[in-house]
Formats: C-alpha cells, structure tokens, sequence
C-alpha cells in the first residue's frame, strides 16, 4: 500500500465522517474511493461498514457526554432497524441502478421542500411524539429503513433523520444523535454478514475509519455548537449536491477520480 492511498483513504474519510454526521449520504465518496483503489463493489460496499461504525462510535459518545441522546427511545426505535439490516444486507437481486439514482434524488428533493419551508418541524420539539411509546408504524418504518440501509447505506442518514423528526417528534440535534445511534447499531449487525461473506478488506476499512473518526468529531461539536439552525443548512447544501450526482447533473464519483 502506498502513502497516496493512504492520504486518499484518510482524507476522503473525514470529508465523508462530517458529512454522514450532520446528513448523510457521505458514503457514495466512501464507496468511490474504494472502488476507484481496485475494491469491487460489493466488497467496497461491506469495507465502508468499518468506517461507518467508528465514526459513530465518536459521535455517540460526544453526543452522551452532552445529554443529548435519548438512550432508551433511541435503542428502541434502533431494533426494528437492527433487524431490517439484518435482512438487507443478506439481499441479493438485480435492481435498476438508473431508476434507483432518480428515485432517490426526487425523494431526497421531497425532504429539501420540508425542511425549506417548514423548518419550524425540524427547529422545534414536539413532546406529546417524543414522550409517547414507539408505535407500530414507527416500528415498521424503522425496519424498512433498516433492510435499505443494510442493503446499500447510501444516503440512509436522511430517511432515519426524517422518521426521528417527522414521525418521533425530536428536534434536528437530538434526531442526529438518535441517528447515529441507530446507524451504529445496525451497522454492526450488517458488518457480521459481509464478513461471514468475505466481503471486508479490513486494512483499508481500519485507514478509512482514522479519517471518519476526525470528520465525526468535528461535525458532532458543531452541531452541538451551532446548533439546529446550522444542521439545517448544512442538510440543505448536502441534500442539492448529492440530488445533483443522483440525477446526473455532477458526478461525485468523477470528481473523486479526478483527484
């Protein structure tokens, strides 16, 4: 292994550790720099699974120590998750990449008018959601976010972020905690079925997951700093860009490449 990829490895990973932290949808930059370094997809797409659980594991524990994740709601929504991942990431069918890019980004553009214009669902929490017990749909939409995050990871940030605000009632900061949470949690699960498959390069996951740990640090404090307002906009840039690549307008992967 040479010190360019390396620093590839490294710097891609705290570019990709902030931006999962505070959205998500970090992990296609994950995926492109381990394909572009030789990995096939498949095994890129388990490798990444290492750095995802580091850089949560970073982002639980800053967000514990502040008081801002609600540990027994968050381990109960994360099990029907838990769960889904499980199942996702046994899949294994043919899907229409074309089809689903443009799925996804016209869902992703969806969540962009909500959180526009009606920011004061994101800024503000509603305790009579919060304080209630999970309910059935909530435990049958964390489990379809489950099997698609199991499944492909990319941009599952944005669908747990939804479910947590829309559905659980938490304001942004504590829905990222939340997030981060769950997504570690099930990441885990996922992990144990790409490595009963073979499909880890654990030397580029454990270089990758240096980078991730250092972007995680410095959203977390961020949006513990700045506050929900911040997260927002921080979404909102995100969601353009990654709605952009997903659509053809850009490509990530590209510019990734190009680097």
């Amino acid at each position: 292994m040479t010190w360019l990829t390396v620093i590839a490895l490294i710097v891609s990973g705290v570019v990709v550790g902030f931006i999962n932290t505070l959205a998500g949808g970090g992990t296609a930059i994950s995926i492109a720099v381990l394909m572009m370094l030789g990995l096939p997809a498949n095994v890129a797409n388990g490798t990444n699974r290492i750095a995802v659980i580091f850089q949560n594991i970073t982002s639980v524990q800053a967000f514990h120590q502040k008081n801002l994740l609600p540990l027994r709601k968050a381990t109960l929504l994360a099990l029907p998750t838990i769960i889904g991942s499980i199942i996702g990431a046994w899949i294994a069918v043919d899907i229409n990449e074309v089809i689903f890019r443009k799925a996804l980004a016209v869902i992703m553009l969806v969540m962009l008018f909500f959180v526009v214009v009606k920011p004061s669902v994101w800024l503000k929490e509603r305790k009579h959601l919060t304080e209630k017990p999970v309910s059935v749909s909530e435990v049958i939409i964390f489990f379809l976010i489950g099997i698609y995050g199991g499944f492909i990871q990319i941009g599952v940030g944005y669908y747990l972020l939804a479910a947590i605000v829309l559905g659980s009632g938490f304001e942004l900061v504590k829905a990222n905690a939340i997030k981060v949470w769950i997504v570690l949690l099930y990441t885990l699960a996922a992990l144990v079925v790409f490595i009963y498959n073979k499909q880890v390069h654990w030397q580029f996951g454990l270089i990758h997951s240096i980078g991730n740990i250092i972007g995680a640090w410095i959203a977390t404090r961020l949006a513990i700093k700045k506050g929900v307002e911040f997260v927002r906009w921080v979404i909102i840039l995100i969601i353009l860009v990654f709605s952009a690549d997903l659509l053809g307008i850009i490509s990530i992967k590209g510019i990734v490449q190009s680097m």
